[in-house]
């Protein structure tokens, strides 16, 4: 049967069933419920059931003496499966779950799955010896969950079904890395043991980290299956409801944080793990962990290949677009992490008034979705949003949007980062002529006194400092009228990877490369080197110039 699409209805006994579970996922399962938040309200409190009831089984596997905790679960185990079959709930997070299952007719089968791999976790310590079986865990851990909310969604038949549960193993990959120094430090590894042979490690190796390329190469192993689940889940989407695609966008984007957390980390993740992540106004600033060598202080990057990001996939286009939205907000935080300063990107030109209206209404869209759902946690961060561009042809919802941002962050300092909207920089440079010109008119200027600096505060940002470091993605190799002024000097570094696969490595290996440049500024020759960024294993290698 179909679900209400309205409020749950019912008796009290009901409506508090539904609070409880949604106090279960607020209070142990936060990101979570943070990123329900963009849901429709018709679906919420069914999508809280059903977690707030994996979060309960969950705690019941994990919390309590180790006396009788297998006894306890069983009973929970088969008062769950009871009263799935009765339609009666006894305990008020599996009364939820039971009348949403009932309301929406969803699959019993993968509460079945789900709580025999917890069974299973809770009788024993994980013991996996390959990816395949880690696969299995992931899946009967939390994939069957989400498959189990999945239909809420409106999904696009049984593939969409299949990667909302990649992705949901994909969120649980963050999870094992946040919870990775408490495992091990209670004898639970998580992690394949043939993994570990293949590098000569035993799992009591993991915590000592005396052997160092070892274990780095062990989480590169991790990252690129991690990376896989990504690449693989993204396509999901674009495959529900409109109305629902929010969601999973913020579950996504959760995901990929973290991974360039772990990127960024690496070995160090086995005694650290990563600290949790949270996409709203709560977010803080972390430490910067710059590599060796001078950091640029400016970064602009021309975030190029979203469409045919999506034609690569068989997607429509304004699916690249949010891809590359996402992206645009690990850049952020990777530039933070890393110690830039200034990030500037370029997010609409002045040509791009050429395309179809219908892509034209995807990149507004995505613009603004990204702009909306990312201020509080820009301000969280400490980044300063501007825009740089012109301010009177951009639709006046999505301006007033974007001046918003402006003010609410006028005070932080951590990050500046200047959104280039409407840009071209020849008429940048052609507005600043004429407002030059207009002030020797009136007299306020010689023209003979014009210097650089004069027409330097006629720019749309003026106190925009010169770019240092210019990355532009999808392998062109020209600078598209994108801050010609401010560009003078900057190195420009050219990668081959689609702006939606950028990610914190990639800037990382921009970044070692700016610092293996000696920047002469029109000087003398001297002996720097660094032509090219360093292969980095796994992508084709970008170009560079300087």
């Amino acid at each position: 049967m179909v679900g209400n699409e309205g409020a749950i209805g019912g008796s009290p006994e009901l409506r508090e069933s539904y609070e409880a579970a949604e106090a279960e996922v607020r209070r142990f399962l936060a990101p979570m419920w943070t990123a329900s938040d963009v849901l429709p309200a018709a679906v919420r409190p069914f999508v809280h059931a059903v977690h707030g009831w994996a979060v309960r089984t969950d705690r019941i596997a994990d919390e309590g003496s180790p006396d009788g905790r297998e006894e306890r679960f069983a009973r929970w185990q088969a008062d769950t499966l009871a009263e799935l079959r009765s339609g009666q709930g006894a305990h008020p997070v599996r009364r939820a779950l039971v009348d949403t299952v009932r309301r929406w007719d969803l699959d019993q089968a993968l509460i079945e799955e789900h709580l025999e791999t917890v069974r299973a976790d809770c009788a024993a310590a994980p013991d996996f010896e390959s990816f395949a079986d880690q696969r299995r865990y992931l899946r009967g851990n939390t994939g069957v969950v989400a498959e189990l909310w999945a239909p809420l969604l409106q999904p696009c038949g049984p593939e969409a079904l299949r990667l909302v549960s990649v992705l949901a193993e994909a969120c649980t990959v963050a999870d094992l890395f946040e919870d990775l120094p408490a495992d091990l430090a209670a004898g639970r590894c998580y992690l394949p043991r043939e993994d570990l042979r293949r590098l000569g490690l035993e799992v009591g190796d993991l915590r000592g980290g005396e052997h160092r390329e070892a274990l780095d190469a062990l989480v590169d192993i991790q990252l690129a299956r991690w990376r896989g689940l990504l690449d693989e889940a993204a396509p999901v989407t674009g495959m529900v409801g409109e109305e629902y695609a929010p969601f999973l966008h913020t579950l996504l984007l959760g995901a990929q944080l973290h991974y360039d957390e772990v990127t960024l980390l690496r070995s160090r993740v086995l005694a650290d793990g990563v600290e949790p992540l949270t996409l709203d106004g709560g977010a803080r600033p972390r430490p910067a962990r710059p590599g060796v060598g001078p950091v640029p202080g400016h970064v602009a990057v021309i975030m190029d290949g979203n469409r045919r990001w999506a034609e690569a996939r068989g997607l429509p286009v304004h699916q690249g677009h949010h891809a590359g939205s996402r992206a645009a907000m690990r850049l952020v935080n990777a530039a933070l992490r890393l110690g830039i300063r200034h990030l500037s990107i370029y997010a609409f030109s002045t040509e791009n008034w050429n395309r179809s209206q219908e892509e034209l209404g995807a990149l507004f869209d995505a613009l603004a979705d990204g702009i909306a759902r990312g201020a509080q946690w820009l301000h969280g961060l400490g980044v300063q949003v501007r825009w740089c561009g012109r301010r009177d042809r951009i639709d006046t919802s999505l301006a007033s949007t974007i001046a918003l941002v402006e003010s609410m962050t006028s005070h932080n300092d951590a990050l500046t980062l200047t959104v280039c909207v409407d840009y071209g920089g020849r008429e940048e440079l052609a507005a600043a002529a004429r407002a030059l010109a207009a002030e020797a008119v009136a007299g306020t200027v010689r023209p003979e006194d014009i210097g650089p600096a004069d027409l330097a505060r006629h720019l749309y940002v003026p106190e925009l400092p010169d770019v240092d470091l210019l990355i532009r993605t999808s392998g062109e190799q020209r600078i598209s009228n994108f801050l010609p002024w401010h560009l003078a000097y900057a190195e420009l570094v050219f990668d081959p990877v689609p702006w939606p696969d950028y990610d914190l490595a990639r800037l990382r290996d921009a970044a070692t490369a700016y610092a293996a440049r000696e920047r002469r500024f029109g000087g003398g020759r001297g002996g720097g080197s660094g032509d090219a960024l360093p292969a980095q294993a796994g992508h084709a290698k970008p170009v560079r110039t300087g």
